[in-house]
């Protein structure tokens, strides 16, 4: 692996950055789905699960992206997103178009709940860059905290890995002070090597996250690709000293789902990982599916989905 320096060195020009980018070691796909199956396996005893509902909790982005949201269901997500139930801490952030970022942020009134917004002709990221960081920079005056940017899988998947880097990097720039998740789409990528690559691609460009999906395109967020993403900023880490995260998002339904998560997390890239900060689930419904099961844990049966609000 290349140490810091030589990580400057091979974002100088498009030879460069294809060269390092096709010399990362290849994924053994046969061992990493082997790895996942056997991680998704653990058991978790019920203090450490109940624990673990609540992080994963805290690691939620409330997410609707739907052409037929209104300022009304906003504001319903907001007040889900800042008190899900009685006891139970906030969510990561809530995440919405950018039109709908300024109800989010008046909703929200100044709870410690981060605003995310998609940006770059989400989900397709099929527009001009002027287009795409005019995007940015409406959602951002909004008053978005996070901007979850979509790559142009086009450009990558045809070679074109300047282009994606330079793309990346100015949409970093129009987002300011925001942190920046980069949305991979991984269902779109194929391989696993393409995942890897384009994970490289992103931390190189200054991704603050890496994020598997839009969750329009399936498959979405797999245990497998997960994985992938997640030695990519453990080695990253190895390499620069610097934390980046990682945001699984789509398919993630149940707390089942979310505990197996975890303990990829834990495994793969470290204790050190298992954050808000630093690790989010992009869900609509899986939040339903925690308080549920935490109600179980706590009172001994299963409430059922009526004793939570459904969004």
């Amino acid at each position: 692996m290349a140490g810091t320096t030589e990580l400057t060195d091979v974002t100088r020009d498009e030879g460069a950055l294809r060269r390092f980018l096709h010399g990362l070691p290849g994924v053994d796909a046969v061992g990493i789905e082997q790895r996942s199956a056997g991680l998704a396996t653990r058991s978790i005893k019920k203090a450490s699960k109940l624990r673990a509902i609540e992080l994963a909790i805290s690691m939620v982005d409330l997410t609707t992206l739907e052409g037929a949201d209104t300022h009304g269901k906003i504001r319903s997500l907001c007040a889900k997103a800042k008190r899900p139930e009685a006891g139970v801490s906030h969510v990561a952030a809530v995440c919405v178009y950018p039109d709908l970022v300024a109800t989010a942020k008046e909703a929200l009134d100044g709870a410690p709940v981060r605003i995310a917004s998609v940006a770059t002709a989400f989900p397709s990221g099929r527009s001009s860059r002027q287009v795409k960081l005019a995007d940015t920079e409406f959602a951002v005056a909004q008053g978005a905290t996070e901007v979850d940017m979509v790559i142009d899988r086009g450009a990558f998947l045809s070679g074109r890995y300047g282009q994606v880097f330079e793309e990346i990097q100015a949409v970093k720039a129009a987002a300011g002070s925001a942190h920046l998740k980069v949305i991979l789409e991984t269902g779109e990528l194929a391989t696993y090597d393409n995942v890897r690559r384009a994970s490289w691609l992103a931390l190189l460009a200054g991704g603050d996250f890496i994020k598997t999906s839009t969750g329009k395109v399936s498959p979405a967020a797999t245990l497998p690709v997960t994985n992938v993403m997640l030695q990519a900023v453990r080695d990253w880490h190895g390499v620069t000293g610097e934390l980046r995260g990682v945001k699984p998002a789509g398919g993630i339904r149940t707390t089942k789902d979310a505990i197996r998560h975890l303990v990829a997390v834990n495994e793969v890239a470290g204790p050190e990982w298992l954050t808000p900060d630093l690790f989010r689930f992009g869900a609509s419904s899986l939040l339903n599916d925690l308080l549920m099961q935490r109600r179980t844990q706590l009172d001994g049966h299963y409430s059922g989905p009526d004793y939570v609000t459904v969004d």
